[in-house]
């Protein structure tokens, strides 16, 4: 992948966006209240890039949105549980986009679950206990619902014949 002028200056809005996205998700109360339940909103644009852009910019957008989030929250603690989650959704979202019996809403379900299965990682080794384990479930049934928001979301994007052109 060759990283040219149009693609840097891309990623760079995606990254933006996906900053601005995860701050506005903040300032609202989730939707169903329970600890660690929040829509996903930067996930869209992580998903959107994935297909749009490849692995590759979909990894560097995520990175620097993690880490300017975490840079700019002040919140450093939420620094490991963001980046395991966040690392976790990338990957096993890359490995099902693979598969073409998957749609993209299918790729974001599967990315919200090990989103949140890489958070309950980040807490057990934050407590040095495999007690968060017993909240997984929970999270995991949430994903279904955030992951097919988000999913519905990023396909809408897909459509979009102004983004088609922007990609190109």
């Amino acid at each position: 992948m060759k990283w040219t002028t149009k693609r840097l200056t891309l990623c760079a809005m995606l990254a933006a966006l996906a900053l601005a996205l995860s701050w506005v998700e903040r300032a609202f109360p989730p939707p169903v209240p329970l600890p660690g339940c929040k829509l996903g909103l930067a996930n869209i644009v992580t998903l959107f890039a994935l297909y749009a852009l490849g692995a590759p910019s979909a990894l560097a957008i995520l990175l620097v949105r993690v880490l300017l989030g975490a840079m700019f929250a002040g919140n450093a603690s939420a620094l490991l549980y963001s980046l395991l989650g966040a690392l976790a959704a990338l990957a096993v979202m890359a490995l099902l986009a693979r598969s073409r019996r998957l749609s993209v809403y299918g790729v974001s379900v599967g990315g919200a679950a090990a989103h949140n299965t890489g958070q309950v990682c980040a807490a057990m080794l934050t407590l040095g206990n495999a007690a968060p384990l017993a909240y997984l479930p929970v999270l995991l049934a949430v994903s279904l619902f955030t992951g097919a928001l988000t999913g519905f979301v990023a396909a809408l994007l897909f459509r979009s014949a102004y983004l088609q052109r922007a990609i190109r």
